[in-house]
Order: C-alpha cells, then structure tokens, then sequence
C-alpha cells in the first residue's frame, strides 16, 4: 500500500483521489508517521438493468423440446 503524509495529500486531493479510482491501489494517509485514513477505489456498479430477458439471445434450440428427453423413460405421470 502506498503512503502519502497528510500534507501532501491535502495539496493534491482531488488528483490522489483521481489516481486511486483509475488504478485501483489503496493509498494510506499519514500524519508523523501514523496512519490517519485509507483510500481506497470504489466497488464496482450493480448491474441496473432488468434481469427478465437478461438471458435473451444466449441459447440457440436446436431440436424439438417439447418431446421427452429419452424414448426408454417410462414416466408415472404419463400413465
């Protein structure tokens, strides 16, 4: 993790705070030597869109899928 003293950062805030989004390196800020705050990049966006149809266009059917899966299964159901 990368330091930086207090002084400093308060000079170059919104650049340090840039940086530490764009890289995704954590930054600890100091004061004597003693670390007062971390920074660290923000977590990733949920996803916004609507998860009905998310899937479409994923699959591709290429056979009949009504019909049962195999000829020799002899189904209760079916009786």
């Amino acid at each position: 993790m990368q330091k930086m003293a207090i002084s400093k950062f308060k000079a170059t805030c919104l650049a340090t705070l840039e940086r530490v989004r764009r890289t995704g390196r954590p930054l600890r800020v100091t004061r004597f030597g003693k670390p007062v705050a971390d920074i660290t990049p923000p977590a990733p966006d949920p996803p916004t869109g609507n998860w009905l149809g998310a899937m479409r266009g994923t699959i591709k059917i290429v056979d009949d899928i009504t019909r049962p899966s195999s000829e020799l299964v002899n189904w209760k159901a079916l009786r």
